[in-house]
């Protein structure tokens, strides 16, 4: 099984884009793809403080349903108390052990998962920089930056030493994988197909 993270600096900043790229990039990788939120948008959680819900739509209305849009096997939305890990981690078992290739979307899971390969979205023009992201930030693999490039990088203590040696692959749009980015994969995973 390989686990690929997905996680991004703040949100709004083009992740369920990037995960989904990815998805339509590697078609013939029987992907589920999971988006994991610690936001519950007026639903209650049950007992273990985990809502799980299986997208079955492919129209794209939602990032979850956008992964199936992309060409994923299944999708799941999963809301979770990130402070109570130990409780709803086990219920994410299942899925995580499903497939073959996994795709992450989230910065809290890498605190419970060893992800194979972490990506770290960035957008030029977002100020928010998570305390969660900036923690996790020199943990990455590599990073995708979106928008009109800056050097250095617009963020206090997202540069220098902490990003020393990290590939960075940069678009003007979400929507397009940045150049070199799907050849970065390919060489990581020759599974992906």
């Amino acid at each position: 099984m390989t686990i690929l993270v997905v996680g991004g600096h703040a949100r709004k900043v083009g992740k369920t884009a990037v995960a989904a790229g990815i998805i339509a990039a590697f078609p013939g990788a029987d992907w589920t793809a999971v988006k994991i939120s610690s936001h519950f948008h007026g639903k209650e959680p049950d007992g273990d403080c985990c809502l799980i819900r299986e997208e079955t739509s492919r129209a794209g209305e939602s990032d979850s349903s956008r992964f199936l849009a992309a060409g994923a096997r299944r999708a799941f939305w999963v809301r979770v108390d990130k402070e109570r890990a130990g409780s709803w981690l086990p219920r994410l078992e299942p899925i995580l052990k499903s497939s073959p290739f996994l795709i992450l979307e989230g910065n809290d899971i890498l605190n419970h998962v060893r992800a194979d390969l972490h990506l770290m979205v960035l957008r030029y023009g977002v100020a928010e920089f998570k305390e969660s992201a900036r923690a996790l930030l020199g943990r990455a693999d590599a990073l995708v930056a979106i928008g009109k490039a800056t050097s250095p990088f617009p963020w206090d203590g997202a540069a220098g030493p902490v990003l020393s040696g990290i590939p960075v692959f940069t678009s003007p749009d979400p929507q397009t994988l940045p150049a070199g980015l799907v050849a970065f994969l390919a060489s990581r995973f020759p599974g992906l197909r």
